[in-house]
């Protein structure tokens, strides 16, 4: 008999020392952040809280990079158990400051406390040379919404 024993990695996943130690590489910019969900907590490459907006609203998180980066990978994960609501989130890179931006994803997920309690987006890019990757998030697409924006992982390759 043959034998022959893999990872339990799904096809495509990667280990963690393959994503980007972003607290290395970047000054990250964020709008708002919740005192006990500081944006740190996205890029842990061990499970936390993640970040969470101090109040309701559009809110953006700027990555800022220095040497700027190549990345082929960008994963994001999204968890709302509490809420029903419709999030919409943007993300955009540049190749410089002053430099335009250029979207790379905008996307709408209907979160349900009942069904739909997770987002997980996993987006394969060819981007050679990111100075700034920005993400904006728009907790809730329904005006006057209290919604807060939040994000459990951002990891990068």
């Amino acid at each position: 008999m043959r034998k022959r024993v893999v990872p339990e990695h799904p096809q495509g996943a990667l280990a963690d020392e393959d994503w980007l130690h972003v607290e290395g590489l970047a000054e990250v910019e964020v709008t708002s952040e919740a005192l006990a969900y500081p944006v740190e907590g996205a890029f842990f490459s061990e499970p936390s809280a993640g970040w969470r907006a101090s109040g309701p609203g559009p809110q953006t998180i700027k990555l800022h990079f220095q040497p700027p980066q190549q990345l082929t990978r960008i994963a994001l994960y999204f968890v709302e158990s509490e809420m029903e609501r419709t999030q919409e989130y943007t993300l955009r890179w540049s190749h410089g400051y002053g430099e335009s931006f250029h979207e790379i994803v905008r996307q709408q997920w209907n979160f349900s406390p009942h069904g739909a309690t997770c987002e997980v987006e996993d987006h394969h890019v060819e981007l050679p040379s990111v100075a700034i990757l920005e993400l904006t998030i728009i907790p809730d697409v329904r005006i006057g919404s209290k919604a807060v924006a939040s994000l459990a992982h951002w990891r990068l390759a």
